[in-house]
């Protein structure tokens, strides 16, 4: 049988509020293979920042087991799973998160510096990645003078300058027109086709279908786990955004 790249068994978690304890996740139990397009769904409150946070390794169930690639990461140290984090994983967020006086080309370049890669080295990688994107042609400009379609694209290369085995996305589609949505969307059944595997965060029924499975949460369990076939993304549906406004 197959090992899952992502394996969780029986996790929990439960915050402490004061005197008060929250569970946000109730016993949850998931496999995830390499090469799968998940979209995770459910109302706020369901759970879905926290799974996310916690296969991302950002934090720790309070029980159970979560193995990432055949090793238990559930319990690492915070250095440690720092470590696991720039070594497997890489994050898109709603907000793009750039730094906003930094060319795209510095800006992907950023989990490289921290990593300590020679000069030389990242700025070949980051210019892969803005290529692997589309935006080859835009590495020196800031984010001030990208499309808001065009920033998130600059995202998504700083999360693959890595070579990361997954991509963890959260909402990359709620600041964005439906057209430009749909372009980013069809960018990640790009990046899908490839092998990597995406696991992404999302309101929306347009883009869940996008994916290849659907995960849908609800108090802090799954209610549904659902393989399907993906809908693919046509940005060609939707008319084009004014050119005056930024996407």
């Amino acid at each position: 049988m197959t090992r899952s790249l992502i394996d969780l068994r029986d996790v929990s978690k439960t915050y402490r509020m004061g005197d008060v304890e929250v569970p946000a996740l109730r016993g949850v139990s998931l496999q995830i293979q390499a090469g799968e397009f998940v979209a995770v769904m459910g109302p706020s409150g369901s759970g879905k920042s926290t799974l996310m946070n916690i296969i991302g390794c950002l934090d720790h169930p309070s029980s159970g087991s979560y193995r990432l690639d055949g090793r238990e990461v559930g319990g690492l140290s915070r250095d440690a799973l720092a470590q696991v984090r720039g070594q497997m994983l890489g994050f898109v967020f709603q907000h793009f998160n750039l730094l906003p006086r930094t060319s795209a080309q510095e800006n992907v370049e950023l989990p490289l510096l921290y990593a300590d890669v020679p000069t030389r080295e990242r700025e070949e990688r980051a210019r892969r990645a803005l290529a692997r994107v589309g935006l080859a042609d835009r590495a020196g400009h800031q984010p001030n003078q990208l499309s808001g379609g065009q920033q998130q694209r600059v995202a998504i290369a700083r999360a693959l300058v890595n070579d990361p085995k997954v991509i963890l996305a959260d909402e990359p589609t709620g600041a964005l027109d439906s057209r430009t949505s749909m372009e980013v969307m069809e960018l990640f059944q790009t990046l899908g086709s490839t092998g990597v595997t995406i696991i992404l965060v999302t309101h929306e029924l347009d883009i869940g279908r996008c994916a290849g499975r659907t995960l849908l949460l609800r108090d802090g369990r799954i209610l549904a786990d659902t393989p399907q076939q993906p809908v693919a993304a046509d940005p060609r549906r939707y008319s084009a955004p004014n050119p005056e406004v930024r996407a």
